[in-house]
């Protein structure tokens, strides 16, 4: 799954990046090394633009890069409240299950980060569970990260939900919300081995699932609105090549989305004492 993740890269770098043609300064978002759901993310995606700017260019879509919120809300739905809940979607179902089959035919972003965190339960920890001590099992965080230092393009959709309690005019008449894909996790070993001297040897070992993330070659098409069918959509849901992604131990302060800043991405030599893997 994805759950937390990290997003510190600037705008200016996205739209560079991602051949971006129109984003609003006012839409910027502070760095956020600690991305919890319902917060306000980056979403790359395309469609025609609506209201200023719209007659110059022209009637077709417009790559554009947004700030949405995390955590999907269906168009259909009677309140916001189940967005939450809704971050994380499959790859196997999401062009069959009611909340995401229509925002897959034609409501597909690019989700930018740095990579993304995930939680092992230590083994002393589950020793402990296991003996009848009922003491909560602490969990080692880990951050999945691109190997060569590249941005992270995560598949995502996105809906849009009318507050039917607001007036048109009111600027939060409207919300704009998305969903992370996510894919079978990588079984491939970790080039190098384990993390560390006892921790996980492959992606799986850490979680059963991970985000789907998007080849260079796949964001054209992933992106094109004008691509509906789903049978012709389904190829690109396929997972990345092995490799492109590294795991590293990170200090527990993750776990708590209070806490924010670059240090989380430090990485440790090895799981903190008490969350051995």
């Amino acid at each position: 799954m994805c759950g937390r993740y990290a997003a510190s890269r600037r705008p200016e770098d996205l739209v560079g990046l991602f051949g971006v043609q129109k984003w609003e300064p006012e839409e910027t978002l502070a760095p956020d090394w600690n991305v919890a759901p319902t917060k306000d993310v980056y979403a790359v995606l395309e469609r025609p633009l609506k209201g200023p700017g719209a007659e110059a260019a022209g009637p077709g879509p417009v790559r554009q890069l947004r700030a949405l919120k995390w955590g999907l809300v269906p168009s259909w739905s009677k309140s916001p409240e189940g967005g939450a809940k809704m971050i994380n979607a499959r790859a196997e179902t999401v062009h069959e299950k009611p909340s995401y089959r229509r925002p897959f035919a034609s409501r597909r972003c690019i989700l930018p980060a740095d990579g993304y965190y995930e939680w092992v339960t230590g083994s002393g920890e589950r020793q402990l569970e296991e003996k009848g001590k009922r003491k909560r099992p602490r969990k080692q965080p880990y951050f999945v990260t691109p190997v060569d230092g590249s941005v992270m393009a995560m598949a995502g959709l996105y809906e849009f939900w009318r507050d039917r309690t607001l007036p048109d005019e009111h600027p939060r008449a409207w919300w704009v919300t998305c969903t992370v894909i996510t894919t079978e996790a990588e079984r491939e070993p970790f080039a190098g081995g384990a993390v560390g001297d006892e921790g996980p040897g492959s992606l799986a070992e850490i979680h059963p699932r991970m985000p789907l993330v998007l080849t260079e070659d796949r964001w054209d098409s992933w992106l094109d609105p004008a691509r509906t069918d789903p049978d012709e959509l389904r190829p690109l849901l396929a997972p990345p090549p092995a490799g492109l992604l590294r795991a590293y131990p990170v200090a527990t302060g993750v776990s708590d989305v209070r806490n924010n800043g670059p240090e989380l991405l430090t990485e440790l030599e090895g799981p903190e004492e008490g969350t051995l893997f």
